[in-house]
């Protein structure tokens, strides 16, 4: 997730389904990116793919077991699809079939994948944009509900389920 740039939202074929030029800078830029993120999800959440593909990533599990689930599906993303940096000077958003699909994506990508899945299979989830400098964003995390509380799934380092990003100075959180 990058400040000041421009972004290209790819569809299912991998074609350029839109270009928002000139993201703003600093949080009304971060905000517009969030946004588009949890539109991308909403949109996808109830795609059959989406969904068998999330249903075969629990299938093993016991029936209910929440928890399980979040950490199967948390799993897959972080370990099954690559990081991999956007092109220099765009902030590419992928949509979470073309992340399926290429199997890489940055942060934003992952974070749409993840998002989606969870959503996919009745699992609330939010996006958590963070900086480690004051009032600059850099990186974006899905938190998912299970009972009271929002549990941190980061997906581009090797930590479990509830791991969130150390050190975050500055927050912005977009629910789905």
């Amino acid at each position: 997730m990058r400040q000041g740039r421009h972004y290209l939202y790819l569809d299912r074929s991998g074609n350029l389904s839109g270009v928002l030029l000139g993201i703003p800078e600093g949080a009304k830029g971060v905000r517009a990116t969030l946004r588009l993120m949890a539109a991308l999800a909403r949109r996808y959440r109830s795609d059959l793919k989406i969904r068998e593909t999330a249903a075969d990533l629990v299938q093993h599990l016991p029936q209910k077991a929440w928890g399980a689930q979040i950490r199967a599906l948390h799993a897959f993303v972080r370990d099954g699809i690559r990081y991999l940096k956007d092109p220099n000077g765009v902030e590419l958003v992928q949509t979470p079939l073309v992340t399926l699909e290429v199997r890489h994506g940055d942060c934003d990508d992952k974070s749409v994948l993840l998002a989606t899945l969870l959503e996919s299979i009745d699992h609330p989830a939010r996006y958590v944009a963070v900086g480690f400098e004051p009032g600059r964003f850099s990186h974006v995390y899905v938190e998912t509900k299970l009972g009271a509380r929002w549990h941190a799934l980061e997906t581009t380092a090797d930590m479990p389920a509830g791991f969130a990003p150390l050190r975050a100075v500055t927050r912005m959180i977009e629910t789905i």
